[in-house]
């Protein structure tokens, strides 16, 4: 019993070592906080957290190194004791706290996100909007400026080419600046003025250098001026084309296509009756006497009986059976140089193409309308004279190439007689239709007995 007392009693005065011993560690802790405190305040710069955590040792050493060494193990297994008892409460706590601030953390990061995008997204929505508006600007001021841009490079351009030409000017010799100059090319000549017939003089003053003029009755010839020189005679060609045709009592009704055989190859003239138009061959007749259609009168000779040379053939067999001596035919429209006569022999075929009711009414018919594919095509008379209430023109025909001249032959009642005119080689567009009312205002008037100019040129 006495030992177990012992023990006991031991143990108790160890406990209250311990206890006593805690105390005055507490209280000089408190007295060591309050020292610290007042420091504080009283110092102007702050303590190192160092030396005052190594002072703290230093005074538990000093008063625990009175004690007895029990009493230290045992107050050291209590304090290990309580912190081991308050750890698991203060990590619960730290664990809480930390895990607060990491939600509170992730929240703010989240909503900073969120506001991030939203953000983002505005600033490029609005970065869009003004990318979108510099690019209306950009149009609108080019759709301004393009039109200025334009007329500046065209003027510049302009500008260049004068520059350069003027550049090529100055680099070029005087001489051939001298020389530069060329003459305007002459108008063809025709046959009669190369042969000089219009020096002939007459005393009507006529423009053209080969006339007619005869009484279709009693063959008075009223005016005769280089009457026996042949030249080339144009469309009058035509007259004689329509004199075989009617002779040949051809069925007028019967249709005739234009085909690639009646394109111009001579002159290379124009036709308003293109390829694969068919007309009868009385429309034919009508426009190759009335309009001097050269495709029609092309037609007429290409679709008569025996072709094109057999047609010809007989254009030459009837002018030597009328006494045409001077007179040659090589196709039937007249756009042949080689197609040639005199007025000698022209007034012998007007005088018997006017004795044929045919030839007379279509050669002076003022119009005809043609109904061609899906159009229909107006003609007219190439000889105005036929509009004029003062003529009675009973037979007409027109012609003019380049080495012919202007060409006519007309058979009308002038002064109460029947004169037959021919005009060939006259010198301008209208000058032929002159000296036709030279003619007939000096027939009305002089009536003489005859007038002959000197004739330069005979054979």
């Amino acid at each position: 019993m006495s030992k177990a007392l012992g023990k006991q009693l031991v143990r108790g005065v160890g406990l209250l070592s311990a206890g006593l011993l805690l105390s005055v560690s507490l209280l000089g802790l408190a007295t060591a906080a309050q020292t610290s405190k007042s420091t504080a305040k009283s110092a102007p710069a702050k303590s190192d957290p160092k030396k005052v955590a190594s002072s703290k040792p230093a005074k538990a050493s000093a008063a625990t190194s009175t004690k007895p060494a029990q009493a230290k193990n045992a107050v050291s297994k209590t304090a290990s004791a309580k912190a081991t008892a308050a750890k698991p409460s203060n990590d619960r706590h730290a664990s809480a706290k930390a895990s607060r601030k990491a939600d509170i953390v992730e929240a703010k990061a989240s909503q900073k996100a969120n506001k991030g995008g939203r953000d983002k997204a505005g600033k490029r929505a609005l970065a869009e909007e003004r990318v979108s508006a510099k690019h209306m600007q950009l149009a609108r001021h080019k759709e301004r400026v393009q039109p200025a841009v334009i007329a500046r490079s065209a003027t510049q351009a302009r500008a260049e080419r004068v520059a350069a030409r003027e550049t090529r000017l100055s680099l070029q010799p005087v001489v051939a600046e001298q020389t530069a100059s060329v003459e305007p090319r002459a108008a063809r000549l025709s046959f009669g003025q190369m042969a000089g017939l219009h020096a002939v003089g007459d005393p009507l003053d006529l423009k053209s250098s080969v006339a007619l003029v005869m009484d279709q009755d009693t063959h008075e010839v009223l005016v005769s001026k280089n009457d026996h020189a042949v030249l080339p005679i144009a469309s009058l060609t035509k007259l004689m084309t329509g004199l075989i045709v009617s002779d040949a009592r051809l069925p007028l009704d019967e249709m005739v296509t234009i085909t690639d055989d009646d394109i111009d190859t001579e002159k290379g003239s124009r036709s308003r009756l293109s390829i694969g138009t068919t007309l009868t061959r009385g429309e034919l007749l009508h426009l190759a006497l009335m309009s001097s259609e050269n495709r029609a009168a092309h037609a007429l000779g290409r679709t008569f009986p025996g072709g094109l040379d057999r047609f010809v053939g007989l254009m030459n067999a009837r002018a030597q059976m009328l006494g045409m001596k001077d007179t040659r035919y090589v196709e039937p429209t007249g756009l042949s140089s080689a197609n040639r006569s005199s007025a000698r022999d022209l007034a012998t075929l007007v005088q018997t193409a006017a004795k044929d009711p045919l030839l007379r009414q279509l050669s002076t018919s003022t119009g005809y309308d043609v109904a061609v594919g899906n159009r229909v095509v107006q003609y007219n008379n190439t000889n105005r004279l036929v509009h004029d209430p003062d003529w009675q023109i009973g037979l007409q025909k027109t012609g003019y190439i380049s080495e012919a001249g202007q060409c006519l032959v007309m058979q009308a009642r002038v002064g109460g007689r029947k004169l037959i005119m021919v005009f060939l080689d006259s010198a301008g567009k209208y000058s032929r239709l002159a000296d036709a009312e030279r003619v007939r205002r000096w027939v009305e008037i002089q009536r003489p007995a005859n007038t002959v100019a000197s004739n330069q040129y005979s054979g």
